[in-house]
């Protein structure tokens, strides 16, 4: 598990190349409020997908595996935000629907009590409630997981997916190259949110190499590993593309 993270992962986000537009979507949106929404739009879920239903952009997983990660994501997210290490939840089996209830209160309950006190982040020493972001998007995509390989409807926010492309954008990626998990880009990659009017540029300032337009969604979920450029538009140089998508741009 991450504890404190480097400097130079530190540096990295405050020097990250972020959005082309001027929009503060974090400033916004109401992450907390989001985020519960999402934790209970993915407790309903549990209820209606088969739980051993694959989850094929997953590797392995299945949704029970899916169910599972995330509930303890939510429990070590919980003790980073206030710097403490988690307590090991064990090995299960566990009754699924009670297992994430647990783990979403108390994140959500966390987050909401500490506020903006100092916490441990992905990006070295902040706000608590710089979780409230990450953990939204982490539900965001994982509840997508969930329904989209069981056949069900999956919600279409742009506001929410586009703050989803932001965040690989501005902290993701760039913390990845800082962690030596990926190399730099050999130039950039524009995204273009047809749905939302946003643009970035992936992979730092520069001249782009190529563009993959598309829905906000479409843009998040290739970027997260869940599509691929044919579902998107894509000008320019296809295999810079397809050698980005290659890389680690999310843990």
């Amino acid at each position: 598990m991450t504890q404190a993270p480097t400097d130079a992962a530190t540096a990295a986000h405050q020097d990250a190349a972020g959005s082309l537009d001027d929009v503060a979507l974090d400033g916004a949106l109401d992450h907390l409020a989001l985020l519960t929404a999402a934790q209970d739009a993915f407790s309903s879920s549990i209820a209606q997908a088969d739980p051993t239903a694959r989850v094929p952009w997953c590797g392995r997983w299945r949704v029970r595996d899916v169910v599972v990660h995330l509930g303890r994501i939510h429990h070590w997210a919980a003790g980073q935000a206030s710097k403490q290490r988690e307590t090991p939840l064990g090995r299960g089996p566990f009754v699924l629907d009670e297992f994430y209830a647990t783990q979403a209160t108390e994140l959500r309950e966390t987050l909401a009590r500490l506020g903006d006190a100092e916490g441990w982040t992905l990006v070295g020493n902040g706000p608590a409630s710089w979780w409230r972001r990450r953990q939204l998007h982490e539900t965001t995509v994982h509840l997508w997981d969930v329904r989209a390989a069981c056949g069900l409807p999956v919600d279409d926010d742009p506001l929410v997916w586009s703050d989803t492309v932001d965040e690989v954008v501005t902290v993701m990626q760039p913390r990845q190259q800082a962690m030596g998990r990926m190399e730099p880009l050999p130039a950039p990659v524009r995204l273009v949110a047809t749905d939302a009017d946003r643009t970035w540029l992936l992979g730092g300032p520069g001249t782009p190499s190529v563009t993959a337009e598309g829905r906000a969604q479409d843009l998040a979920l290739l970027v997260w590993g869940r599509r691929g450029p044919d579902d998107v538009a894509v000008t320019g140089d296809a295999a810079a593309l397809d050698d980005a998508l290659a890389r680690r741009l999310t843990p």
